[in-house]
């Protein structure tokens, strides 16, 4: 914040900083829904044909030594805690790396209620997420969580340090709620 009596020097480096926060906030909010948009169902991103390449992208989002973790009543057992990325690829793993039955046929993230908080190279997120379900059985539901991510920036660029969901709520939806689904995404092919 720039003050009264401060000189050209001192108000270009009051000026840097803020713009370093706000492009670190900027890339924050990158990372977090690219990581959404790969998890989205059918995966919009182009050149993700199986899930093992789906894995792949997401894994490079996180440090090394991650955490991803459910919270809460509803989570801890659902989820419960991974720590590192041969645990977190387990867990995304036993998601994607089966054949799902009932299979997943749409899953889609919408975020809201962002707060980033920069400190140097590490950050807080939080968000409120919501997720519609359909499943090829026809069972539907509606997720809703709030999210409490943390972030490290390595080598000037930010990573995933940990992913931390709690529940709000699920709610079953009216069967047939989504009149067109499509089978798979071509936004992003050429």
């Amino acid at each position: 914040m720039e003050k009264p009596n401060m000189d050209l020097a001192d108000r270009l480096d009051a000026l840097a900083a803020r713009v370093a926060d706000l492009s670190a906030e900027a890339d924050i909010r990158r990372l977090q829904t690219r990581y959404m948009f790969l998890c989205d169902t059918p995966c919009p991103e182009a050149g993700v044909d199986d899930d093992r390449t789906r894995i792949d992208r997401i894994m490079d989002l996180y440090c090394d030594d991650a955490i991803w973790e459910g919270v809460g009543a509803y989570y801890d057992n659902q989820f419960g805690r991974r720590v590192g990325k041969a645990d977190i690829r387990a867990h995304f793993d036993s998601f994607w790396g089966r054949k799902r039955d009932p299979a997943l046929l749409l899953n889609v993230h919408y975020l809201t209620s962002e707060q980033i908080h920069v400190r140097g190279d590490e950050a807080d997120g939080q968000w409120v997420h919501c997720q519609p379900w359909i499943f090829s059985d026809g069972r539907t539901l509606l997720r809703s969580s709030r999210l409490n991510n943390l972030f490290r920036r390595r080598h000037g660029v930010w990573k995933i340090a940990r992913t931390r969901t709690e529940n709000v709520f699920v709610a079953p939806l009216r069967p047939g709620w989504a009149e067109s689904i499509p089978t798979a995404s071509v936004l992003m092919q050429p």
